[in-house]
């Protein structure tokens, strides 16, 4: 016998769509920190915001194309911080970073965009005023910004019951900078061209007569290449107040310079390469034990001059300098012809803030030091708590017209919609755990629109089903003819909505990216449920003499409807086969 189009067994739906919910939760449960929350914006949990003012070599308005540039540089910095969430939106002449959570001190560290050059290292460091120096308990190890892993010991630390400024005066410099080193077998060397000097020249100094005059005052002074005023200006050098140099170095000159923490000072030589000839830096495990390393590799003309450097300067130190403070100071092992390997006291986020400057460090611009702005969420919360408060009403006022004018298949809505819901939190957990998507109010939005569309699926099925049974057709013979029609205009309104979605999603920019976002992936879920859950209920339901009861499933009416009409062919055929009878 020929199966009916639209019949189905609903077991075997159901058991798939329990077999969905099991493995969602399963993941959200069993992976990441267990927590089963989604991530939530920066307008529901509060954050920072930090805004970089752009500034010019003269001071003028910076061009367009620059700054969009520098947009995009940050953006890749954000996303190699891992900063899930984070927006950057250019405004005017300033790049306004946002940050969601407590990820400030990263927030900050965007600002680090100006010019990364490598220069040598004179001497030993010294360390900056006692002012600087760090409490007794404190950490003291020399390690890079980030904190050093535990299995490295701290070099000549203070004991834990030592007052500060007690410590031992014959015991080494404490270092600020990590005694790293770079590392790498030795390829056999190829002629390589000796070492040039970058073509930057000086750079134009400020419109401002007063700052113009005062970077150049730093530059006579932190400048020289006389020994006894550098000893001069390392002894005046102050690294907490505001550093004049700071992007209007000269790299053609030596610099006495801070590194970035503030405790440490240094004599450095000439620029002898730039950060622009940085092709690829990237952090990994340390495959030779604890800690973690930076693969860095040059493009051609750069690994020639590195090569020529390296072998040159075997056990001296090279110093990467970001605006003109030193980020690291690592020691020369071998000559480098190849990739190299930066190896010391890195743990994941050293590591990845070390490789994030080496690898987008060089900016068209300089920017201004910005200070981070905390952001309440408690503006975000209450509209939060309104959006879902009239939410909640909607949906209650839904449910009871569902039952009102559906009866037994206003029930099945109201189940399809609790466990559309469900699906939706599981998957917005998974997708803040795995691409760092963030729940905002506008992706609030998205969610609470496409509850209208979800609903429409249910209508458009029992709508069918009641033409279906208009036409004189039982619940039970209805259900699978109904749904073949049914799902026809299902697919093809879900579609229109998920390509609307889309484009929105490809054209917005900001928040209305996660609208978009959110929106879309209903539309994806309301299929699943409808498919997976209603067809298969409803299926049920008209199988069950207490569900497809006319009094309760509400289609009573139209099955009364369908009875007449049913009488009156029968009657009008009857009458026909009279009359030919005649």
């Amino acid at each position: 016998m020929a199966t009916t189009p639209g019949q189905i067994r609903p077991a075997r739906y159901l058991a798939a769509f329990a077999g969905v919910v099991v493995v969602l939760y399963a993941l959200v449960f069993f992976t990441g920190d267990g927590k089963p929350a989604p991530k939530l914006g920066i307008d529901l949990q509060g954050g920072t915001r930090v805004t970089l003012v752009a500034r010019t070599e003269s001071g003028a308005v910076p061009p367009r194309d620059q700054l969009v540039q520098a947009q995009q540089i940050i953006e890749q910095r954000v996303n190699g911080l891992g900063v899930s969430g984070a927006e950057v939106v250019l405004d005017g002449n300033n790049l306004t970073i946002t940050v969601p959570g407590d990820a400030g001190e990263q927030a900050r560290s965007l600002g680090q965009t100006a010019q990364l050059r490598f220069r040598e290292v004179i001497g030993q460091p010294v360390p900056a005023a006692p002012a600087a120096a760090p409490t007794a308990g404190t950490p003291t190890t020399g390690t890079p910004a980030g904190g050093a892993p535990a299995a490295t010991p701290a070099p000549a630390a203070p004991a834990p019951n030592q007052p500060q400024g007690a410590a031992d005066p014959s015991a080494p410099v404490q270092r600020a900078v990590a005694p790293v080193a770079f590392s790498h077998p030795l390829q056999s060397p190829t002629p390589t061209p000796a070492p040039t000097t970058p073509g930057a020249g000086t750079q134009a100094d400020p419109a401002d007569p007063q700052v113009a005059a005062a970077i150049e005052a730093a530059r006579k002074l932190r400048q020289s290449s006389d020994p006894a005023t550098q000893q001069a200006a390392l002894a005046a050098l102050d690294c907490s107040a505001k550093d004049p140099l700071r992007g209007y170095d000269d790299p053609t000159k030596p610099l006495v310079a801070c590194n970035q923490d503030g405790t440490e000072k240094y004599v450095l030589g000439p620029s002898f390469l730039e950060g622009t000839q940085i092709a690829t830096a990237a952090a990994s495990p340390n495959p030779q034990g604890a800690g973690y390393i930076i693969n860095l590799t040059f493009k051609s003309e750069g690994q020639a001059i590195w090569g020529d450097y390296t072998s040159k300067n075997i056990g001296k130190q090279v110093a990467f300098t970001l605006d003109g403070e030193v980020v690291s100071a690592p020691t020369i092992n071998s000559a480098i012809y190849g990739q190299t390997e930066i190896s010391g006291q890195f743990n994941q986020a050293s590591a990845n803030n070390l490789a994030g400057v080496l690898r987008y460090g060089s900016l068209p611009l300089s920017f201004e030091s910005s200070e981070a702005q905390t952001v309440s969420a408690t503006l975000g919360l209450a509209s939060l708590e309104a959006g879902l408060i009239a939410g909640g009403v909607g949906l209650l006022l839904v449910f009871v017209y569902c039952l009102f004018y559906y009866r037994v298949l206003g029930l099945l809505t109201i189940l399809s919609l609790v466990l559309s819901g469900a699906i939706v939190f599981a998957v917005l957990v998974l997708l803040g755990r795995w691409i760092g998507f963030t729940l905002d109010l506008a992706g609030v939005a998205g969610f609470i629109v496409a509850i209208g569309i979800t609903a429409d699926s249910f209508v458009i099925f029992f709508e069918r089903l009641k033409d279906e049974m208009r036409e004189g057709r039982s619940f039970r013979s209805a259900v699978p003819r109904g749904w073949v029609r049914a799902r026809r205009t299902i697919l093809s309104a879900d579609a229109v909505s998920f390509l609307a979605s889309a484009v929105l999603y490809i054209l917005a920019v900001g928040q209305v990216k996660g609208f978009a976002f959110t929106l879309g992936l209903s539309t994806v879920l309301d299929l699943v449920v409808v498919f997976l859950v209603t067809h298969p209920l409803v299926a049920l339901a008209s199988n069950s003499r207490v569900f497809s009861s006319p009094t309760l499933s509400g289609l009573g009416a139209v099955a009364r409807i369908g009875a007449d009409r049913k009488k009156a062919a029968a009657t009008a055929a009857k009458s026909v086969s009279i009359s030919k009878g005649a």
